[in-house]
């Protein structure tokens, strides 16, 4: 079991030779690690979070945080390179366009994906921030259709005995007296469609599960995490994103993360341990889509907080 001071353990090394003094990494440091000794930036603190904001600010290269790996950040598909881009240097309205332009994919091409892109996705994946730069996520990679369509069959037993079991009245007024009548809101809102949904996959026609996605990337979290579910979905949208920068639509799978959280029998022939929960599953592949415009979106609440 990792403990704190296992997770927070000092990993900075200084290069005293290359070190001018300048201070930029103790100012950056949110751990208080560092101090400058004697004109030197000199490794002081008991604590570390290994953010690499320190070696991140050093004009010199005179810091490297080992807790880090440099090949993290080494993409295989794109060349990248170590240079930061600051505030206000990069281009906004491209950025903006992009985050417009990612859609839901729901129909994609049968093309396999190259698994240097999938690698590279989970880098990306990997660039998000996590609570207390915990990064307590794994990444488990379905590289090919063969083991999308295994999962989604597993998933789609799920949602089989699940709409039988919905289908039964008196089950469904019992469970109004339950928290949020689970159930009954499935039931409702869902239990027709994906009935639907099943029956036209069983009868030769589409895939609505995964979509006939040929890849998919399951993001799951490992204890200890502040954060769980909001680092494992920050990393997902950097998935998201960095697929359509490479060409590729996405789609997160709802339906399948349900299963695996109810139905512990689907997990372990993800090769997932017991003790990882699952956050987000993501269908990836060529997208069969084309679009050629940015959608608007709903009008959203914003407000400003009082005074205290």
């Amino acid at each position: 079991m990792t403990t704190r001071a296992d997770a927070r353990a000092v990993t900075t090394v200084v290069d005293a030779a290359l070190c001018t003094g300048c201070g930029r990494c103790v100012v950056v440091c949110p751990s208080d690690t560092l101090t400058l000794v004697d004109g030197k930036a000199r490794v002081t603190g008991a604590e570390s979070l290994n953010c690499g904001h320190c070696e991140a600010a050093c004009p010199e290269g005179a810091i490297r945080v080992l807790g880090a790996p440099a090949d993290t950040i080494a993409f295989r598909t794109v060349a990248v390179g170590d240079r930061a881009v600051a505030p206000g240097d990069g281009d906004a309205a491209e950025v903006l366009r992009l985050l417009g332009s990612r859609r839901s994919c729901r129909r994609f091409k049968p093309d396999p994906i190259d698994p240097a892109v999938l690698d590279d996705l989970v880098r990306a994946g990997t660039l998000a921030p996590s609570g207390t730069n915990a990064q307590l996520w794994t990444f488990t990679i379905l590289p090919d259709r063969r083991r999308v369509e295994a999962l989604a069959r597993r998933v789609a037993a799920f949602f089989r005995l699940l709409n039988r079991v919905s289908g039964v009245r008196a089950v469904r007024l019992a469970s109004r007296f339950t928290p949020g009548d689970v159930l009954g809101t499935y039931y409702r809102m869902y239990r027709q469609s994906v009935t639907d949904s099943l029956a036209e996959w069983e009868r030769g026609g589409r895939e609505r599960l995964f979509h006939g996605a040929p890849a998919a990337i399951v993001i799951a979290t490992r204890p200890g995490s502040s954060t769980a579910t909001e680092d494992a979905l920050l990393a997902a949208e950097n998935i998201l994103l960095a697929a359509h920068a490479l060409g590729y639509g996405t789609c997160l799978v709802g339906f399948a993360v349900a299963a695996l959280h109810q139905d512990p029998r689907i997990q372990p022939t993800l090769g997932i341990p017991k003790n990882e929960k699952v956050r987000a599953v993501i269908a990836i592949g060529r997208s069969n889509e084309r679009y050629l415009k940015l959608a608007h979106r709903k009008p959203c609440v914003v407000r400003t907080a009082p005074l205290a």
